[in-house]
């Protein structure tokens, strides 16, 4: 029996689904090619950069140190990923892991003064970056495009994370997250 052929999308929606995507992978990908620059000029990734703010803003909550789960759970991205950058982190002396008391599995990162002094200047320039990264779309533009976002995030939480209610917060009830800059991702600015 032959192969089948896909079926062409029927409806007007459907015909916009493969465009939509493309135009949202490769804005993604344009991001990371500015973003790169600026996070290189400060000796980072954007990956470390992420790191690095997660820890900063969980500081700012009275949280001086996460667990290597709950920052891997904070940045949406694997615990090996999350373990990588930082051991990178803590090689550059940026970042500092400890033992829990509790449970000696358990592994804590925290900023050390030198990782908060670079957040703080990587922080002066970044409102300024954004604004660059954005200048094009008008605060309506904005607006969609933040509640457009959330849209998304919150329908693939519900695909990645089947039979689970959300769990994440939404800027609305997290009055920490709810000062984040239009124009940012997951918790992270980039």
């Amino acid at each position: 029996m032959p192969a089948q052929q896909p079926q062409p999308p029927s409806t007007p929606r459907d015909r916009a689904v493969e465009p939509a995507f493309r135009a949202m992978l490769r804005s993604y990908g344009q991001l990371q090619r500015v973003m790169h620059p600026y996070f290189a000029a400060h000796g980072l990734t954007g990956s470390q950069w992420g790191v690095l703010r997660t820890l900063h803003r969980a500081e700012a909550q009275g949280l001086p140190a996460l667990r290597l789960v709950d920052l891997s759970d904070r940045l949406i991205i694997r615990p090996p990923s999350v373990t990588g950058a930082v051991d990178r982190l803590q090689r550059m002396g940026i970042v500092t892991r400890s033992g829990s008391d509790e449970d000696h599995r358990v592994k804590r990162v925290s900023l050390t003064p030198r990782g908060r002094r670079l957040v703080e200047r990587v922080l002066a320039g970044h409102p300024r970056q954004m604004r660059v990264v954005l200048s094009v779309l008008t605060g309506a533009d904005l607006a969609n495009l933040r509640r457009l976002h959330e849209k998304l995030a919150a329908h693939l939480e519900t695909l990645a994370n089947p039979g689970k209610t959300q769990s994440r917060k939404t800027d609305n009830q997290d009055p920490v997250r709810r000062r984040r800059p239009a124009g940012t991702r997951g918790e992270e600015p980039r």
